[in-house]
Formats: structure tokens, C-alpha cells, sequence
């Protein structure tokens, strides 16, 4: 069954004196985000409205220019958010959004009409174009492929004709591009630009995508280099790559590609999408950055990326994923640990990077050197978890279990003995559950309106009587809000997590909670058979550790 003879292998492109090879990238490429269409639709549960508001928010405040916002023909949910974005303007002005569509006049007809009243908009259409989509989906010849692309193309004009007050790109895809002979797809496209006629002044978008990855990225390269030499009217033509990480190697491909004349690259956040995902456009942005490059995105504030992308797409990220994972930067090994502590010893600030094993400053994208400088095993961090989770039924989360596991190790490390389970236990007590703590509740309502929740309360602070009030989407979310207007600290909480602590109807419920201010993050642990009372005490403990470093800095 594992017969690797029912496979071909992809073929070379003949081009004898390709460039790309002697090329570097010497500045970012014009990025545009997919996230709210191709990593929408690889979504088990797609993102709800309010979901796709809040990742449309994340890309503006990233700094993308160009968003792809839905597939609107599609369905009604689309529909519905592309107008919404519209209606309610929250689009800026230098932001242009980007609506997908086949090729087929009904369908372009519905997508004009979900933008109608944008100031800019980039309409995308597609049709397949590849060797198998033609012979075995489609059953027709190139003639009919190239017939079904014109026929899109000249609807797409027309359409824009009747809708003058917005300011149009015209974007086309030969789907399936990498599996297209490449001198079809450059007919095909050339077919498309003799109707929409293209100036260096308005210039059209061809995007050229890898939409199943199927050969190593030079070959890829090479196909983009050839495209570039070929098409008609390059000067007016935008050549857009998509890659897809099949083969694992989407970012090397498009990096490739734009060496190879590419201007510019969809992508999506973390590489959501199809299959094994698009290209991560953090990964590649990253990548231009640790080369002194400017990404032309603002990505300093990872962990909000991070937690924002995960809330909308239930995805998490991987700990080791590049540049994003909780554990990039964490050197478990002593000599890697040794030689990071150095160099960075010898570091001044201002003078060019060259810390072992560390490709970028922690820093720049939001983290601390206190998660990089410490000794910590796997297998520690296992065993701390292990004994937890199996004698008290506490199941960590993972930035717990790396948090505490330091605590354990610092114990350990003093004695030089092997530590017990109640011991593990005693120092969990004391450092999360029964920790001094200077905020506590003395009394509190909520009341629930609209779907929202306004908590009113009075607090003990610091041994003074102090009274908030919050309207949030919560109880906790509402409980922030009054404390953080009450002693204006601006805090967020990056993570949390909770569990029944056994099981019936009088099993107690567990809570984790992380808070983040200014690059420090505090960690509360509280249990109760009420879950909004856990969730209240848990926050209460991690804050009480931020506010008595504020009270004691000033």
C-alpha cells in the first residue's frame, strides 16, 4: 500500500538562465491577508461575525493594506460582514478590501453588489486552469478554460463600469497555477488583460497560485520567473503569489518567488488554511526582519496576535511554530542557556544583534529575557505536571506548567534532593492558591443587559475600601474594566483556563488566569464550586502580584 510508483514526479521548467538565484529581497512585498477567506472556510466552526470584526480589527492594526474580507457570492454570512464593513465604515482609507468570486456572471454580479458604496475594493475572480481540473472536474480544452476567463473578465468590467464611485483592481487567478503548463496559464492571463487592458497607472493583479504545493520552491521560482518574462504588459501588471504548505515549504517557496519578480504575497496570520495552511505571513515578515529589512508590518506586540488569531479560529499555535510559539525563544539545554546569558551579558543596546542561538531580540516582539535566561528541563516541567495532574487533578496549562516548573526548580536546585509530590503540592499552595493578596472582594451585583454585564462592587485594596463599576462581555471582562478605570493600570489577560476538579454536581472548578502588563505577565490559580467566583479569585490573585511590583516601583 505504501508504493511511491503511483506518483510523478512535477517536471522542471526550462529556463537555462534564470536570475533568481542571484537575487535578494531588499524590501517587503505588498502583503494582503486571507485570513477571513481561505482561513475562514479551513475552519470546523466558521468565525461568527463578530469574530471576523475582531480579525478584520487585528489586520488593520497590523498594518495590512490590502484585506481579502470573503467570498460574499458564497454565502450570506459573508455577504452580510462585507457589508457590514462597509455600512458601519470601518474600513480606513488606506486599507482597500479584496472579495473573492468564480468566474461565473451571477456569482460576479452578487459580488459587486456586497461592495457597493466601498471606497476602494479589489475584485478577485478565479477559474481553474489546471491539466487535471480541465480533463477530469471541467471535461473541457484549454480553448473553453480560456472562454470561461473571458467571459469573468468582461463581467467584471461591465459590473465596475456600473459602479464608478468606487476606485477598482482587477485581480485574476488561474487557480491551481502549479499544475497549469505554464504557457497556458500565461495565455490565459493574457486573454484576461486584453479585456480589462491594464496602464502602469492601473495596473491589474495576477495571482499566480501554488494552491496545492506539489514540487520544491526553485521549481516554483522558476515558474514565476518565466510568467514574468512572458506575460504582455508587465509594466501594468501586479504579479501576486498564494503558496500553500503542503510539502511544508510555503514561506521558502514564496520567498523564492519574489526573488524570482513577484511584487506581492497573500497569506494569511500563522498560516491558517487548507490542508496543512497557507503561507504564514508572520514566518515570512519575520524572516525580512531578522535580515534588516522593514516588513511593513507592525508585529512587536505578538502575544495579542497570538491570542486574537486563537480566540477566532479555536487553532492554537504550536510552541515551537516560528517567532509565535511560546517556546521560540526557551533554551532547555544548559550550554545553549550558557552561551545566550554571554553574549547577552556582552550586549549594548543600540549595536547589532549577534546573540547565540537567538536569530532576533526577544524583545521586539514582546517577550522578556526572563524566558529565555533559565534552566529548565522537559522532563522537569513533565514531572512537575505529571504529579499534578495525576494526585491532584490539577490539569496545568502549558505557560503554567513552564511557569511553575521554575518555582519547583529553584527548590530543587537549593536542596540538590529529589522533591515529593506533597512538597510539589505545598509550594503550589503557596505560590498560587494561598498567596498574599492585596485585592479581595467585600461585596458585589451584576446585572445583565443586552447581552452585556455591568458589575458593580466594592473592594478591599491594599486595606482601603474602594468602589468600581464595569460594563463588559462578562463577569471577569466586566470586573476588569472597573478595576483598570478604578487605579488606571492597563493590564490585559493573555490566557485562560479551567476544569472541574472531579466529577458530580459538587465537583469544584478550577481557574488559570495570565495577565500582561508592560512585558511582565502574573499568573493567579483559584478554586471554588461557583465558577464565576473562581474565575473572580483567580483574576484577583494574579493582580494582586502586578499591583503590589506597581505600588512597590513608585
Amino acid at each position: 500500500m505504501f508504493d511511491h510508483r503511483k506518483y510523478k514526479p512535477v517536471q522542471a521548467i526550462d529556463i537555462k538562465d534564470r536570475t533568481w538565484p542571484d537575487q535578494l529581497i531588499t524590501e517587503a512585498p505588498t502583503w494582503c491577508s486571507v485570513d477571513l477567506r481561505d482561513g475562514n472556510q479551513a475552519l470546523i466552526e466558521p468565525m461568527s461575525v463578530a469574530q471576523k470584526k475582531k480579525m478584520f480589527e487585528l489586520l488593520v492594526e497590523v498594518g495590512f493594506k490590502e484585506i481579502e474580507v470573503g467570498f460574499p457570492a458564497a454565502s450570506q454570512p459573508d455577504f452580510d460582514f462585507v457589508r457590514s464593513l462597509i455600512e458601519e465604515n470601518k474600513v480606513p482609507d488606506d486599507v482597500t478590501i479584496q472579495a473573492l468570486t468564480q468566474a461565473r456572471p451571477e456569482l460576479i454580479q452578487r459580488t459587486f453588489e456586497s461592495l457597493k458604496g466601498a471606497k476602494k475594493a479589489i475584485l478577485h475572480v478565479y477559474n481553474s486552469t489546471s491539466i487535471v481540473q480541465r480533463e477530469k472536474v471541467f471535461k473541457t480544452d484549454k480553448a473553453g478554460i480560456i472562454k470561461i476567463a473571458v467571459a469573468g473578465a468582461k463581467e467584471v468590467k461591465r459590473c465596475a463600469e456600473l459602479a464608478a464611485e468606487t476606485e477598482w483592481t482587477f485581480q485574476y487567478s488561474p487557480e491551481s497555477f502549479t499544475g497549469t503548463e505554464i504557457e497556458f496559464a500565461v495565455e490565459v492571463c493574457d486573454a484576461v488583460a486584453a479585456v480589462w487592458n491594464p496602464t502602469p497607472e492601473n495596473p491589474a493583479i495576477f495571482n499566480l497560485p501554488s494552491t496545492v504545493e506539489m514540487a520544491t520552491p526553485n521549481i516554483y521560482a522558476d515558474q514565476i520567473e518565466w510568467f514574468c518574462r512572458h506575460i504582455k504588459k508587465r509594466d501594468s501588471i501586479i504579479v501576486s503569489l498564494h503558496t500553500h504548505n503542503d510539502r511544508g515549504c510555503g514561506v521558502a517557496a514564496a520567498e523564492l518567488a519574489v526573488m524570482g519578480g513577484a511584487q506581492r504575497v497573500e497569506g494569511t496570520l500563522l498560516g491558517n488554511g487548507e490542508r496543512t495552511g497557507n503561507m504564514d505571513i508572520v514566518v515570512m515578515a519575520m524572516n525580512l526582519y531578522s535580515q534588516g529589512i522593514d516588513p511593513k508590518l507592525d508585529l512587536r506586540n505578538m502575544d495579542r496576535i497570538v491570542s486574537v488569531v486563537r480566540e477566532c479560529t479555536q487553532i492554537d499555535v504550536h510552541p515551537r511554530q516560528p517567532y509565535s510559539g511560546d517556546l521560540v525563544f526557551t533554551a532547555f539545554s544548559g550550554s545553549h542557556q550558557d552561551a545566550i546569558k554571554k553574549c547577552l551579558d556582552m550586549y549594548e543596546e543600540g549595536s547589532t544583534w549577534e546573540i547565540a542561538y537567538l536569530p532576533i531580540d526577544p524583545r521586539d516582539l514582546g517577550r522578556s529575557y526572563q524566558d529565555v535566561i533559565r534552566v529548565n528541563s522537559q522532563s522537569g516541567k513533565g514531572g512537575v505536571a505529571y504529579v499534578l495532574a495525576n494526585k491532584f487533578g490539577f490539569e496545568l496549562p502549558r505557560w503554567l506548567q513552564i511557569e511553575f516548573s521554575r518555582v519547583v526548580q529553584a527548590v530543587t536546585e537549593v536542596s540538590g534532593q529529589e522533591i515529593q509530590a506533597d512538597h510539589i503540592w505545598e509550594l503550589f499552595n503557596q505560590h498560587y492558591l494561598n498567596n498574599n493578596k492585596v485585592i479581595s472582594l467585600d461585596n458585589f451585583s451584576i446585572e445583565k443587559s443586552g447581552g452585556r454585564e455591568t458589575f458593580n462592587a466594592r473592594i478591599d485594596y491594599f486595606g482601603e475600601e474602594l468602589t468600581i463599576s464595569g460594563e463588559g462581555d462578562g463577569v471577569l471582562d466586566a470586573f476588569v474594566v472597573g478595576l483598570k478605570q478604578a487605579i488606571n493600570v492597563d493590564f490585559e489577560i493573555m490566557e485562560y483556563g479551567e476544569h472541574a476538579l472531579g466529577q458530580g454536581a459538587d465537583a469544584e472548578a478550577v481557574t488559570y488566569i495570565q495577565l500582561k502588563c508592560e512585558g511582565r505577565r502574573y499568573s493567579g490559580v483559584a478554586i471554588s464550586k461557583d465558577i464565576i467566583a473562581s474565575s473572580l479569585n483567580a483574576f484577583m490573585g494574579a493582580a494582586s502580584q502586578l499591583l503590589s511590583e506597581v505600588r512597590a516601583a513608585a
